[in-house]
């Protein structure tokens, strides 16, 4: 297997290419950079140091990797580094991924083995997320949350700062958990909600801050959760309350 690398391509600094890799047109990689074997990196796209790109991966068109900190950018703007992306918090991107292109992933964040993103993903600094989980296109996983092994995340979902998704959770299309209970108008710490294994929540479904949704609980479509969730039951409305039990024949979302 031959690496490949185009004539426009900018490769600087520490970067080591696995063999059988393709680079394509008008990429940076810049700063100490390891691909893996067999990667493939997109047009246009940034690949900021330090970071770790597994094997057989796949980098979609303008993808960005390693997206500078808030803090970084602030000090390049006053001078005290020579640039925004001389990071120091390592970026992972595992084995056999599939990234889609427009996505960014800022600096420090770990995604694991075989994860699917799809286009115009954004992942914050210092995120998490599991084996074999689905990110469908627009969503937005904010900083510091944890996501699990096998989860299905459907498009345009928004989960905020301080967020934890175990595993085989499903989260619909549009649905949107929050983290602030005061909208900024008094000091409150930053709690997203935390989703236990097995649960199910519906499209355009809301989580208010600080909630805890129980293992293989079911969430309707549209509902306002504003309390926990005990595990195994079904709730919808709003405010969202029980209304039964999940059927013991039901399994696990991705199981």
């Amino acid at each position: 297997m031959k690496t490949e690398v185009h004539s426009s391509a900018v490769i600087e600094g520490e970067v080591k290419l696995g063999q059988g890799c393709f680079i394509e047109a008008f990429v940076l990689i810049r700063g100490k950079v390891n691909v893996g074997k067999r990667s493939f990196v997109g047009s246009g796209s940034y690949v900021l140091g330090p970071a770790s790109i597994g094997n057989r991966v796949f980098l979609g068109q303008k993808i960005t990797i390693g997206f500078p900190l808030q803090k970084q950018i602030k000090q390049f703007q006053k001078g005290t580094i020579e640039a925004p992306w001389t990071g120091s918090e390592s970026t992972k991107i595992g084995d056999e991924c599939i990234i889609r292109s427009g996505s960014v992933i800022y600096e420090g964040s770990n995604v694991g083995e075989k994860v699917r993103l799809g286009h115009n993903v954004l992942i914050r600094e210092q995120v998490k997320i599991g084996d074999d989980t689905m990110v469908g296109s627009g969503v937005i996983i904010d900083g510091k949350s944890v996501i699990g092994s096998k989860v299905s995340i459907q498009s345009n979902a928004y989960i905020p700062w301080n967020s934890k998704i175990e595993d085989h959770v499903f989260l619909g299309p549009n649905c949107i958990l929050t983290n602030d209970k005061y909208l900024m108008r008094r000091s409150y710490e930053l709690k997203g909600p935390v989703i236990r294994e097995g649960a199910s929540v519906g499209a355009g479904a809301v989580i208010m801050p600080n909630i805890e949704i129980g293992a293989e609980a079911v969430i309707g479509a549209g509902a306002v959760v504003t309390k926990d969730v005990p595990s195994k039951a079904i709730v919808y409305g709003i405010p969202a309350r029980v209304q039964d039990d999940v059927p013991k024949t039901w399994k696990k979302p991705l199981e």
